[in-house]
């Protein structure tokens, strides 16, 4: 392939990304709320005889980064899988599981089975930020 074919398709794919991203910044409607943040482990005496599965029937896997929401939330538009930001952390956590219905206004950060790490984390109030999707949009 010729350098400026190259060039071109690599000019052609920046834009494409861009583009994709730029709509989805102009789309959604960003929030911020404060919640409780606490943290749990994928081991039996935390959750069930299945620690491995969400409630939303996804499998965790130690080392990435997922929460579980409390019911309410739900409604708050943090879904299955939506994008979170957690203050005080670098990267994006996604909703993967959803807590009991006696929480309200928490999340639970998903620590493997790193039992220390979060005994460490403990009970914070934080602030989070994610985006809503228009409903039209969801059907896209």
């Amino acid at each position: 392939m010729c350098m400026i074919t190259k060039r071109y398709l690599i000019l052609l794919a920046v834009l494409s990304l861009y583009n994709c991203n730029n709509r989805v910044r102009l789309d959604c409607q960003p929030m911020t709320l404060k919640v409780t943040a606490t943290a749990y482990n994928s081991l039996v005496y935390q959750t069930n005889s299945n620690p491995n599965i969400t409630a939303f029937g996804d499998s965790l896997k130690p080392g990435l980064r997922y929460v579980a929401v409390s019911r309410d939330l739900l409604d708050s538009g943090l879904v299955h899988n939506t994008k979170i930001k957690i203050h005080g952390f670098d990267s994006l956590f996604t909703v993967k599981d959803k807590m009991h219905s006696r929480w309200r206004k928490r999340i639970d950060i998903y620590m493997g089975n790193d039992v220390k790490k979060a005994k460490k984390w403990g009970k914070k109030k934080i602030k989070i930020e994610y985006c809503i999707q228009p409903k039209d949009s969801l059907s896209n």
